[in-house]
C-alpha cells in the first residue's frame, strides 16, 4: 500500500543543474565513476580507483590526507580545479535525471533529483538503520567544505498501476540517453535529462503521494538533516541529492553486510560460543556454507564464522542469553533480527568486541570478508540478508535496525551527476 507521511505530506522532488564529467576530458565515464564511499574496500579498492583515471570521483568522496580537515580541503581544491579546467561542468538548465542500470539479471530504473528535506517526524523518508555520529560529522564536514552533494542516496517507494512518474520514465527512456557507460562490474548505466517543465511536474506530482524508505545512505541522510539545521531558509541546503526507485516495478536485491572482527581469531571466537550456541564446522566451499546458513536462518538466528580456512555455523543461541541481553522494549521482529542478536548478545556480551573501527569493519562482499579475515587472522561473521518487507515494516513503526544491517542494490554509480550547493 502506498502512503504519505503521518501529516499527509509526501515526497517533494525538484530539478537542479547537474554537474557532470565532460567525456572528452577524461579517459572514459567508467574510469571516473565509483561505488558509494562506504562500499569502496580500502585501501586496495581505493588505489585501484585512483589509478583508473586521475579524475576518478573517489578523490572527492574519499580524499586522502593526514587529518579529516586536510582531506576535506583537498577534496574542495580538487573539485574547484576540475571545474576550472572544464573536466566537470554544470548542465545548461535545471533537470530531473532518469537513471537506469542493468546487469547480473537485474534492471533498476529511477529518477534523480533534489529532494526537499522534511523533519523525521513527518515520516516522509523512513530510515531503518542507526548511524554513528563520527561518520555523520565526517560526511557533514566534507559536504560543508566542498558545498556539493557528491553522490545520491538510494531511496525506494512503492508506486501504483496508473503512476504518472512511471509513465514519464518509460517515455523518456525511448529517447537517446545523455550518457551511457558500462562499469567494470559488468553493469550498464544510462542517464537521461528531463528538462521539459510538464514532464518534471508529472514526475513530481506522482511522487508527492508517496513516502520513501532509505535503501542506502543513512549517514548521508543524517548529514543532509544536520546541515539543513545549520542553514536557515529554503535555500539549496534544504534539499538533498537522491535517486528514487519504485520497487513495485523494479525490486532491489537485499544483501547482508558482514562483520570483520579484528584481533579475534576464529579459534577464540568459536571457543567463547561453547554453551552459548550450537557450533558446527562445515565441509565444502563458501557457496555450500552459505546455503547451510540460509537453511539455518529459516529456523532461527544463525551466523557463519570464517577466517581459518574453514566455515563454522553457529546457531540456536541460548534463549536465556537472548532474554538477558536483547532489549525487550522493541517489536518481536526487531528482537529476532540476526544483527540484533549478533550485536546485543555475541559482540557486546560474549566476545566483548567494541563497535568501533579499530575492532570491527563492515564489508559488503562475502568473499572479500573471508579473504581479509584469513589474511589478518581475524574472524569474519557472515550474515544472511533480511527480507525487504521486514525492513519496511519496522521503518514504518519508527524502529531502526542495528547499523549496517542491510545492503540494497544495485547501488547507483557515484560520479554520473553531482549537485552543487553554492548559490552562486
Amino acid at each position: 500500500m502506498n502512503m504519505t507521511g503521518p501529516g499527509g505530506k509526501g515526497l517533494r522532488l525538484t530539478a537542479f543543474r547537474g554537474v557532470r564529467y565532460v567525456p572528452g576530458l577524461v579517459t572514459g565515464l567508467s574510469a571516473v565513476t565509483s561505488p558509494p564511499y562506504d562500499v569502496v574496500v580500502r585501501p586496495d579498492g581505493l588505489h585501484h580507483l585512483e589509478s583508473a583515471d586521475p579524475h576518478n570521483i573517489v578523490r572527492l568522496i574519499l580524499p586522502q590526507g593526514p587529518t579529516p580537515a586536510s582531506r576535506h580541503r583537498q577534496a574542495a581544491r580538487t573539485l574547484e580545479r576540475w571545474l576550472a579546467d572544464g573536466v566537470l561542468a554544470a548542465d545548461p538548465e535545471p533537470a530531473l535525471y532518469v537513471y537506469e542500470q542493468y546487469g547480473d539479471g537485474i534492471l533498476q530504473r529511477g529518477v534523480i533529483g533534489a529532494l526537499a528535506l522534511s523533519p523525521p517526524a513527518d515520516g516522509v523518508v523512513l530510515p531503518h538503520e542507526d548511524v554513528m555520529d563520527d561518520i555523520v560529522e565526517d560526511r557533514a564536514d566534507l559536504m560543508r567544505t566542498t558545498a556539493t552533494n557528491l553522490e545520491p542516496l538510494l531511496l525506494t517507494y512503492q508506486g501504483e498501476d496508473a503512476d504518472e512518474t512511471a509513465a514519464v520514465l518509460d517515455r523518456v527512456r525511448e529517447r537517446a540517453p545523455l550518457l551511457a557507460t558500462t562499469t567494470e562490474d559488468g553493469f550498464a548505466h544510462r542517464l537521461w535529462s528531463v528538462t521539459d517543465p510538464a514532464e518534471q511536474a508529472a514526475i513530481s506530482h506522482g511522487l508527492a503521494r508517496h513516502q520513501a524508505l532509505i535503501a542506502d545512505g543513512h549517514h548521508r541522510w543524517a548529514t543532509y538533516l544536520r546541515l539543513r539545521e545549520e542553514h536557515e531558509g529554503a535555500g539549496p541546503w534544504a534539499y538533498g541529492l537522491v535517486l528514487l526507485v519504485d520497487t513495485a516495478r523494479y525490486p532491489l536485491r537485499v544483501r547482508a553486510i558482514h562483520r570483520l572482527l579484528h584481533g579475534l581469531p576464529v579459534a577464540t571466537a568459536v571457543a567463547a560460543l561453547d554453551g552459548v550456541c550450537r557450533v558446527r564446522t562445515l565441509p565444502g566451499t563458501l557457496p555450500e556454507a552459505l546455503e547451510a546458513l540460509a537453511a539455518a536462518t529459516a529456523e532461527g538466528n544463525a551466523f557463519l564464522l570464517a577466517g581459518d580456512g574453514r566455515f563454522h555455523l553457529a546457531d540456536h543461541p541460548d534463549p536465556a542469553l537472548l532474554a538477558r541481553t536483547v532489549r525487550s522494549d522493541r517489536p518481536q521482529a526487531w528482537r529476532r533480527l540476526d544483527a540484533t542478536v549478533l550485536h546485543s548478545a555475541l559482540l557486546d556480551t560474549v566476545w566483548r568486541v567494541p563497535d568501533a573501527p579499530d575492532h570491527i569493519s563492515y564489508i559488503h562482499d562475502t568473499e572479500a570478508a573471508v579473504r581479509k579475515a584469513e589474511q589478518d587472522g581475524g574472524t569474519a561473521v557472515l550474515l544472511h540478508p533480511v527480507r525487504e518487507e521486514v525492513v519496511r515494516e519496522l521503518a514504518r513503526q519508527g524502529v531502526t535496525m542495528p547499523r549496517k544491517s542491510t545492503s540494497f542494490g544495485p547501488k547507483p554509480a557515484t560520479g554520473l551527476v553531482l549537485r552543487t550547493l553554492d548559490p552562486a
